[in-house]
């Protein structure tokens, strides 16, 4: 069939600093995401052939010291743009705002953040990525389901741990359970590249767990990846260690194989040359949000594709065993939440069987409509 548009996809991004991670055997991974966009507009253009659209990507991404704006300014001077958002939220709020992204599409691959589902919510913007509600209560729903109702929390103190912490309190207040002791990790993790790390390491945490009233579980929040990952087999008493480590709750797990998975887990290595991350998915979903609007509406402009979005026709599908869509109320996409972050198989999907929701089982996950403080604008 004859191509009657080529709609360009923006991946707008920025390099920030991250956590190295704690292994040597881990590779530092650079590409986050925009692999996973490459992979999706190329699946697109296989699509798009027979109905007639093709796609390109504009890769527009700063380095750290880069002036984000003025690249968001550059990329949106031919006018409204689809964009893939690979940004920290004070970042993406500047780009959201901007008089020239007014009537853009933006899907959010990247911040958890939950005031930019709720207080600083934006018509423009559509939330790819779970925030930290909807993962609090994917784990919060299967303690419960397993009679793990006794949590204690040890957490950092970063403003991305606060926003965590206050999750996990409203899913503890949502399905009953109880939060019977909170610390705050404030020991350095330790010389773990010495002779002695691992022994420092070993006395520390016990110490640290150690007096906490009886618990089912730790319930660990680290964002940053200071100290999460030393938790596991080392607490004072032995409980499952859950949170930003150890058990996750994930959008995207390297191990998960189910409702056709192995597509994505097959095809992103074979162009990045390594496994997929969590990032890599969200990027190839979002982008898989814009192109599939398209094509399906038949539309090619900003407004009207986010229109059909927010329509009851649109249904996207991800590899999680049911169609996702976005919800109307803060633009957040509803889906199910792998239970995982282990080397081999995920432990479990959320929502679990017993919740229940008058019309959506994954609004059991997260904000829900009558919660939301959410005012588009």
């Amino acid at each position: 069939m004859p191509i009657k548009a080529t709609v360009p996809i923006v991946y707008l991004g920025k390099q920030y600093e991250e956590p190295l991670p704690l292994s040597y055997s881990e590779k530092i991974i650079t590409d986050k995401g925009i692999q996973g966009a490459r992979l999706i507009i190329k699946e697109a253009n296989q699509a798009g052939g027979f109905v007639g659209f093709a796609f390109t990507l504009v890769e527009a991404i700063v380095p750290p010291s880069g002036d984000l704006v003025a690249k968001a300014k550059e990329v949106l001077k031919g006018g409204d743009a689809f964009i893939i958002a690979d940004l920290e939220a004070p970042d993406l709020i500047a780009v959201a705002d901007l008089p020239e992204a007014k009537n853009s599409v933006i899907v959010n691959i990247r911040a958890n953040d939950e005031a930019l589902r709720q207080e600083l919510c934006r018509s423009n913007v559509f939330h790819i990525i779970p925030d930290w509600a909807m993962r609090a209560d994917a784990l919060a729903q299967y303690f419960i389901w397993k009679k793990w109702p006794r949590w204690f929390v040890i957490r950092g103190d970063t403003p991305a741990d606060k926003d965590y912490l206050a999750q996990v309190k409203r899913s503890a207040a949502r399905y009953g359970g109880k939060i019977v002791g909170e610390k705050v990790y404030d020991l350095p993790p330790g010389a773990r590249n010495t002779d002695s790390g691992y022994q420092q390491v070993q006395s520390q945490i016990p110490m640290e767990t150690q007096g906490a009233p009886e618990h089912d579980l730790v319930w660990v929040i680290n964002t940053d990846e200071g100290f999460g990952d030393y938790l596991a087999y080392r607490t004072y008493l032995p409980r499952p260690v859950v949170g930003t480590q150890g058990l996750q709750a994930l959008a995207w797990d390297p191990s998960y194989t189910e409702y056709g998975a192995m597509h994505f887990q097959n095809g992103l290595p074979k162009l990045a040359k390594r496994r997929p991350v969590e990032r890599d998915y969200t990027a190839w979903l979002g982008g898989r949000a814009l192109t599939d609007g398209i094509m399906r509406s038949g539309k090619t402009t900003p407004p009207e594709v986010s229109a059909f979005l927010l329509s009851d026709q649109f249904k996207l599908e991800g590899f999680k065993g049911q169609a996702m869509s976005f919800r109307t109320w803060d633009h957040q996409l509803r889906q199910p939440i792998i239970l995982g972050g282990g080397p081999r198989v995920p432990v479990s999907v959320s929502p679990q069987e017993g919740f229940l929701h008058e019309t959506n089982l994954t609004d059991t996950l997260g904000i829900d409509k009558p919660e939301t403080k959410c005012k588009l604008h």
